[in-house]
């Protein structure tokens, strides 16, 4: 994502790849060239190819509201993906907080026996994780979001792999047990074992990230730290895929106008191979929606804490909050991502333009003379530009340079989610009631520890010269706190 302002501080390639000047600088020259052909006729020859302006003006404001409502749109359903992985952030954090906090660290199991802290610390930090999965998970479907199925990739398999992989596993474990989320995203090359790889033997070769595919080299290059060796080395039985995994830019990028020439090649190899070949039908593929998957985790492991009466109701409730917060925003996410405008809709507006910078020399060739070539030039540039940004935006969650920066958002939260796990969520008393705090401060500058010493005679010789001890004295000592703040900080 680049977001750098303004235009010419910092200026290097990635800023200009940014633009849409790739995007549009066929169709500007092909509308030059016209206007060029149009003014050297009409000056240098006895015929003139100038027609009346009448229609110029109603027309170009009328394509000017129509580019602008498009472009307008494209930005809406912008902001609109941003706000909705805001959601994601803030009930991430939120239920990492009820997880950790809310639920207890010592309790006792149905059978009585007692359940060791080490042991809760372990399922607590694993379904903290599986909230993080969850964010991957809509940036892979990031992978969700940008159409790259299953769940085999660096940045997601280490925290989902430990997951029920069959609906039996005590019994006999066959591919027709398989639970969705695995069996999405299996195939003949890499059968699922039924247990886990082992790091000795002859799987030693997997191990240490020689199981993972390499990134393009183009993007090592570009990447100075790898994000995923902050994730749990788990072997698995196939290669996994990079976190990130672009399209890589080709001749048709720059020059798009030659796409007409590999559309008409590749319907006819479509029609060679239809005619020497017979088409296979397959077969419906298995589909799996991951984010969803690890919610209804999630939601099971809410119910089995009220089950064992782990939970207050309250906790409970928003717990329940956030999971479904969670579910909307992954639901308005796929929304934003499948449902563009309508072809007809972006056809039509790219013809009428299209038409419009045809015949804008041929209107204003009377009036500008030569100075039309620079006018269509700039009127080619300035519409063509708006009417491509409108489009590169309109779905926020690809690898574009204007893109949404999913990888970024995933790794922020997972940086938070780590901070709230950190925390040993120690009992008030053990660092309220400390040498350390001043909690009374400005207007009384003793600790905690010094307050509490003599409780009845704290307040006795105050600084405001109060000799009656209790809490009467602490409610005038937090009366003149205020009156100190509010004059200290309005000056100046």
């Amino acid at each position: 994502m680049v977001a750098t302002d303004p235009l010419f501080v910092g200026w290097s390639l990635k800023k200009f790849n940014a633009t849409v000047i790739n995007d549009v600088w066929p169709e500007v020259i092909f509308f030059t060239l016209v206007s060029t052909m149009v003014a050297l006729v009409t000056k240098m020859t006895s015929h003139s190819l100038g027609v009346s302006n009448v229609l110029l003006s109603v027309l170009g404001t009328v394509l000017g509201l129509v580019i602008s409502f498009r472009t307008s749109s494209a930005y809406e359903r912008y902001q609109e993906g941003r706000k909705l992985w805001t959601n994601i952030t803030v009930a991430s954090r939120n239920l990492a907080q009820i997880i950790w906090v809310h639920v207890p660290f010592e309790r006792t199991g149905a059978d009585g026996k007692k359940i060791t802290t080490v042991e809760t610390v372990i399922e607590k930090k694993t379904m903290v994780n599986l909230v993080q999965a969850f964010s991957v998970a809509v940036k892979v479907r990031k992978h969700f979001l940008r159409e790259e199925p299953g769940v085999y990739y660096q940045d997601l398999y280490p925290l989902i792999c430990f997951l029920p992989r069959y609906a039996n596993p005590q019994g006999s474990a066959t591919p027709a047990d398989m639970l969705p989320l695995w069996r999405a995203s299996e195939d003949d090359a890499f059968p699922l074992p039924t247990e886990p790889t082992s790091r000795t033997g002859s799987t030693q070769s997997l191990s240490s990230g020689a199981h993972k595919e390499q990134a393009p080299p183009s993007l090592r290059r570009a990447r100075t730290f790898d994000p995923e060796a902050a994730l749990a080395d788990v072997e698995a039985h196939r290669p996994l895929r990079s976190a990130r995994n672009p399209p890589s830019s080709g001749l048709l990028d720059y020059l798009p106008f030659l796409r007409i020439f590999a559309w008409m090649f590749s319907s006819c190899s479509r029609r060679l191979h239809s005619k020497n070949k017979q088409k296979k039908k397959k077969g419906p593929l298995a589909e799996s929606n991951v984010p969803l998957e690890i919610t209804i985790y999630l939601s099971s492991y809410m119910a089995y804490l009220l089950r064992m009466n782990w939970l207050s109701p309250a906790a409970a409730s928003a717990l329940f909050a956030n999971i479904s917060s969670l579910q909307d925003a992954m639901s308005n996410l796929d929304r934003i991502a499948s449902t563009p405008l309508p072809f007809a809709y972006q056809a039509h507006l790219r013809m009428s333009l299209w038409l419009y910078l045809f015949f804008l020399p041929f209107q204003v060739v009377g009036s500008f003379g030569y100075l039309t070539i620079l006018g269509t030039a700039f009127a080619s540039f300035l519409l063509l530009g708006f009417l491509e940004i409108g489009q590169e935006i309109e779905n926020p969650f690809n690898y574009d340079l204007n893109d949404l920066d999913l990888d970024a958002f995933c790794l922020g939260m997972q940086r938070e989610l780590h901070e709230i796990t950190a925390h040993t969520t120690p009992d008030p008393s053990q660092f309220v009631f400390t040498s350390w705090n001043q909690p009374l401060a400005p207007a009384d500058q003793r600790s905690a520890a010094e307050l509490t010493a003599d409780a009845d005679a704290a307040y006795t010789h105050a600084a405001h010269g109060d000799t009656e001890p209790g809490m009467m004295s602490m409610r005038r000592v937090l009366l003149k706190n205020y009156r100190d703040v509010d004059r200290i900080t309005r000056q100046g």
